[in-house]
């Protein structure tokens, strides 16, 4: 957490070689989120992890959802708590609510992900409908447009990065990217 406005850039691929997930940069070009997938796509559990590969959350599909829903559990040091998620994303059907993707539910706290027209764009906003996270198309500093699949961040001051940064990565399984 930061007292300001932090930006990062998403990439939606792995460094490695054969493998599925993303690389997340600061705004000073260094590595600080990084998922690397190496079973399959859209598998039904991947890690978020930091530079070094330390784990900081392990996400998992729960079976037998018709909708789909992912758990999310915190690591404490080098071991998880598989008893208790530390939060739980549920999709929504387009149907259902034309604009919202999916519900988060943090403890008693609530966040919605919000889908922009643009496909690759996105909100995360709180109940009170506040934007606590945006993920737009990044553009290089003469205006090009650096592909569907590298995104600008800005999350908001004094939130969870790792946390933001494990709701994008459901959202990135929700939309098959990763």
């Amino acid at each position: 957490m930061t007292s300001k406005r932090e930006t990062f850039t998403i990439w939606m691929k792995s460094l490695l070689y054969h493998a599925y997930g993303c690389t997340v940069f600061n705004s000073k070009g260094e590595i600080v989120y990084r998922v690397d997938n190496y079973d399959s796509k859209c598998s039904n559990e991947v890690h978020l992890m930091d530079l070094r590969g330390k784990i900081l959350f392990t996400i998992r599909r729960k079976k037998l959802q018709a909708f789909g829903c992912w758990n999310g559990y915190r690591w404490s040091g080098s071991s998880i708590n598989k008893e208790k998620s530390w939060f739980q994303v549920k999709k929504y059907c387009r149907m259902i609510m034309r604009d919202v993707a999916c519900r988060i539910t943090v403890g008693y706290d609530k966040y919605w992900i919000v889908r922009f027209a643009n496909k690759a764009a996105f909100r995360i906003v709180d109940v009170n409908g506040d934007v606590v996270a945006e993920a737009k198309r990044k553009y290089s500093s003469s205006g090009v447009v650096l592909g569907e699949d590298v995104l600008a961040l800005e999350v908001v001051p004094h939130m969870d990065h790792s946390l933001i940064m494990a709701f994008v990565v459901v959202y990135g399984l929700i939309r098959r990217r990763m």
